[in-house]
């Protein structure tokens, strides 16, 4: 009998040991693989990271930064509208954790000569260094003064100042991003919101809404007994105009069946209350 009991508590003291090494090693393995994929840059952290950039947000975000990108145009001599369309791009309209976090809206890094405050994070290699400002009127200032002191942004001077398509590729081939597309994305930016609008303003021409016509429109209300309309003038944006008639921008779009935000000089805009 007492042989029966030593071989049985032999027995559960083996189970015991094995169960333990199947244990240990399956934690040990776990870790392994978790440090090997931490370890390692994620591609997409960037683009994940990114807020989704939608037609009010950049609306919004032209409507409060404008003034200063025509400023900087004045002064620094680049285009209003590639301010911007950088600024969207890069910032997610203002949206994006390093916009938040940093004031950072054109993915500025610290390079060699920066002195001020830091954030990190992931972008073409894992955690690098941005620029951290105190508020985003830096960031633009700070974004004015590398493209006009750097020699690699030289011959962006020779350019036009309304060539805002010359100016978006000269900005891919001194640099400025990775991006193959980047080029074509502030274009599309500057295209579809009417971004080139405030360079004209700035050069003190008409704003051209197609090659063969100049457009000098006047902001003006027509009323009628049920409804107003406003006929869209230079600067208007969709989000401008609902703050004017202090109308939400989805009752803007519903009366006027707008799929989006994007409108033009001289259209007219229907405003029910």
């Amino acid at each position: 009998m007492c042989k029966k009991i030593v071989l049985i508590a032999f027995i559960l003291i083996l189970v015991g040991c094995s169960s333990s090494k199947s244990v240990s090693g399956t934690t040990k393995s776990g870790n392994s693989k978790y440090n090997k994929t931490n370890s390692t840059p994620n591609k997409n952290s960037q683009s994940n990271s990114r807020a989704l950039v939608t037609s009010d947000l950049v609306n919004g975000y032209v409507f409060h930064y404008k003034d200063i990108a025509m400023s900087n145009m004045k002064k620094y001599g680049i285009p209003a509208s590639i301010i911007l369309a950088q600024g969207i791009l890069e910032s997610g309209s203002g949206q994006s954790n390093l916009a938040v976090t940093a004031n950072n809206h054109f993915g500025i890094k610290c390079y060699t000569d920066w002195k001020g405050e830091t954030i990190h994070q992931d972008d073409d290699s894992a955690q690098e260094c941005f620029r951290k400002y105190k508020n985003p009127e830096e960031s633009f200032q700070d974004h004015a003064d590398i493209l006009s002191k750097r020699n690699r942004y030289a011959s962006l001077f020779n350019l036009k100042k309304g060539d805002y398509k010359a100016w978006a590729r000269g900005l891919k081939a001194a640099g400025y991003a990775t991006d193959p597309n980047y080029p074509e994305k502030l274009i599309g930016y500057i295209e579809r919101f009417h971004l080139d609008q405030y360079d004209n303003m700035v050069l003190g021409k008409d704003y051209v809404l197609d090659e063969n016509q100049y457009v000098k429109p006047k902001p003006k209300v027509v009323s009628n007994t049920n409804s107003n309309q406003y006929i869209v003038a230079k600067g208007d944006t969709l989000y401008s105009i609902s703050k004017k008639f202090n109308i939400a921008i989805e009752d803007l779009k519903r009366q006027n069946n707008l799929n989006d935000n994007a409108i033009s000089i001289g259209q007219s805009i229907l405003i029910q209350k």
